[in-house]
């Protein structure tokens, strides 16, 4: 039985005996090979054919590597180019790789030395493929509006982008997970805008808003009479949906009497309005949120398993944004852009973005939003600067840089107390990370002689927030350290 194909691979080198010799030698290896003596040659290659891997001799007579280098990119952006070179180019052939070459091989080779070379080139070929179809799979869904979009171009997001693009035109069940603020609403707006029932309406209800009695009515509707105050009939939340989505939040919040009978709207369809005995069909497509572990959940028996089951045919798990934080600066020009205050747009500085950057963001992207609409409330002449962000965002190191702030042990020697008892409580620990805050910034502002500027940079916060932390633990401007006088 033959073996796969383990790739396409395009050889040029001017060399005709030793271009036609490295093709014998690949192919024997299992690749797809074609070879060629020109740069020319190969433009017409990449114009009649794939390849993942442009093996290319650096010097050579009319078009040479670099100048080959630079076309085929443009044609193809995602092939993978190997430089092969004599030993007195090496120079250019790094030069090459600055300008997009994969690696470069030394002439002459033995094919051991390059085998891995190419398998790592495949490897990155396939990545950048699948990135390719990753982001066609973003550009094809469709959003209710710029506002409400899934950002981010980081492996996570793109995985669950790819996963909205093939489960939203089925009838499929979705649970989606993931912390609080990680945009668990916009991926049921996309699983509905992308879905056959996008002309029907998507209702929303959020189990942690409501009590288990009104819950009830706001999902089933209720009949007139059916409790105090329920002087009409009033249609469910579900019946709102008909021929639409459902999408319910918070959905470990809902009691087990609301479970049972959500379980059976999702087995058969099939429930009834508080007060009522007229069956009612659901036709709806219903998408549930969580940021709680189910599974904890159904062990401590406030979660039915077998609603979990029916829950999770499809999960989508959204990762916590400390988790890409590739995708920052991008949320952060989309936000400026869509959430835009005042008549013209705002920029962030540098500075701003590295702070942001370092940040662990417990409140995921929504806090990164109304950290954004903050500073551009705050931000002078449109430009949004480390001191137009909250306090928070600014993390103290635990070590102060070298050569700045404490020796090694001095903050925890000044606070240690020896007639403490032996049990630490969570006020002690509060009491002593609050005296090791002020012990630090005391210490760097007297090692820079109470330079302001420095000890902010020592500290890796704005100027502001240090003069917040001196008025917060009353710290006058430390004098610097003297040695003791002379008697």
């Amino acid at each position: 039985m033959a073996q796969p194909v383990s790739g396409r691979i395009l050889v040029v080198d001017d060399e005709v005996e030793l271009a036609k010799a490295l093709c014998d030698t690949l192919a024997r290896q299992n690749f797809e090979v074609v070879g060629v003596n020109s740069g020319n040659d190969v433009l017409k290659a990449l114009e009649s054919g794939t390849f993942d891997v442009l093996l290319s001799d650096l010097m050579m007579p009319g078009m040479d590597g670099l100048r080959l280098l630079r076309e085929v990119l443009v044609i193809d952006p995602q092939l993978v180019v190997i430089i092969m070179t004599g030993q007195g180019t090496v120079q250019t052939a790094v030069e090459a790789m600055k300008l997009g070459a994969f690696d470069y091989v030394l002439k002459p080779f033995k094919l051991q030395s390059m085998l891995p070379i190419l398998a790592r080139a495949m490897q990155v070929r396939r990545l950048r493929m699948e990135n390719v179809r990753l982001r066609e799979w973003a550009e094809r869904l469709s959003y209710e509006s710029p506002r409400y979009t899934l950002v981010g171009s980081s492996p996570a997001m793109q995985r669950v982008v790819h996963l909205i693009e093939k489960v939203a035109p089925t009838d499929a069940t979705v649970l989606v997970r993931g912390p609080s603020g990680t945009g668990k609403e916009l991926v049921a707006r996309a699983l509905h805008r992308n879905s056959p029932r996008r002309e029907r309406p998507q209702v929303t209800v959020n189990c942690a808003a409501l009590q288990e009695a009104l819950l009830e009515s706001e999902l089933f509707g209720h009949e007139k009479g059916a409790f105090t105050g329920a002087v009409q009939a009033k249609r469910g939340l579900i019946e709102v949906a008909e021929g639409g989505t459902l999408f319910i939040d918070e959905v470990a919040e809902m009691s087990p009497a609301l479970q049972a009978k959500l379980l059976r709207v999702l087995e058969d369809g099939h429930y009834r309005r508080v007060g009522g005995t007229q069956e009612f069909n659901a036709d709806v497509r219903v998408v549930a949120a969580t940021n709680k572990p189910l599974e904890e959940e159904q062990r401590a028996g406030r979660f039915r398993t077998d609603l979990f089951y029916r829950l999770n045919v499809v999960t989508v798990a959204l990762p916590a944004l400390r988790e890409r934080p590739e995708d920052i600066p991008e949320l952060v020009e989309h936000f400026l852009t869509t959430r835009q205050i005042g008549a013209v747009r705002s920029r962030i500085s540098p500075e701003a973005m590295a702070v942001l950057l370092r940040y662990d963001w417990p409140g995921n992207v929504r806090e990164l939003a109304n950290v954004l609409e903050r500073a551009q409330i705050l931000a002078e002449d449109h430009v949004i600067t480390v001191d137009d962000l909250p306090d928070n965002v600014f993390a103290v190191p635990s070590a102060p840089p070298s050569g700045v702030g404490s020796p090694p042990g001095e903050a925890f020697h000044e606070c240690h107390c020896p007639d403490e008892p032996g049990a630490v409580t969570p006020d002690d620990i509060s009491l002593r990370l609050g005296e090791a805050e002020r012990l630090h910034v005391k210490g760097v502002l007297r090692r820079v002689n109470g330079n302001k500027v420095h000890a902010a940079k020592a500290l890796g916060i704005s100027r502001r927030a240090l003069y917040r932390l001196i008025s917060k633990h009353r710290l006058e401007d430390p004098a610097p350290e003297r040695p003791p006088e002379q008697p």
